[in-house]
């Protein structure tokens, strides 16, 4: 689940009240895909390249599982070097997929236990959209409503209001539908 935030301070604050674990911070970049023969806004997929300072992957995201949250399957593989990351890069574009879009965010990472779950908290400063808190945690399909309920609970906890369905990328896309053209040519 996602949040917009506005008062970073007061969630780090609770969060440390709550026992929660920082594990670190890193900067990401994401390169989103389009699908040659089908169109990923209307299936509800993603398909998209990630690069941090310690680990790069190719994950692909199914749709949404649940009209509460942003629960979907994803699938993830681990690229080896940078070079295999723009081999991967080069590859989809060769079978037809373009990039879509790119997503930098600087992302700061707790960790909590929480009703039984283990929680991943981000709190995320993403380029262009602002900062958002994302609360996660991975669970089967039987534990889907009980995990929601402690995730917003957990929200609740946080002060967290008006839960953001949308995917960054759908947020970037929307924010760039807005741009009048001569905002989206390169500066000189």
């Amino acid at each position: 689940m996602k949040y917009p935030l506005t008062d970073t301070a007061s969630v780090v604050q609770r969060l440390n009240q709550l026992g929660a674990r920082e594990l670190g911070s890193e900067h990401e970049q994401d390169i989103y895909f389009a699908s040659p023969d089908r169109d990923f806004a209307k299936t509800d997929e993603a398909l998209r390249l990630r690069r941090t300072a310690n680990r790069l992957w190719l994950t692909y995201k199914g749709p949404r599982l649940d009209p509460l949250s942003k629960t979907r399957e994803e699938i993830e593989v681990e690229l080896t070097s940078p070079a295999v990351f723009e081999q991967a890069c080069d590859l989809l574009e060769h079978l037809g997929y373009r990039i879509l879009v790119g997503l930098y965010k600087e992302r700061r990472i707790y960790e909590l236990d929480w009703r039984g779950y283990t929680v991943k908290v981000c709190l995320d400063n993403v380029s262009r959209l602002g900062q958002f808190v994302e609360l996660e945690t991975r669970v089967g399909q039987p534990e889907l409503t009980t995990a929601r309920r402690a995730l917003q609970s957990l929200a609740q906890e946080l002060g967290l209001q008006q839960s953001e369905r949308r995917s960054y990328l759908e947020l970037m896309l929307e924010q760039l539908r807005r741009l009048p053209p001569d905002d989206l040519l390169p500066q000189e």
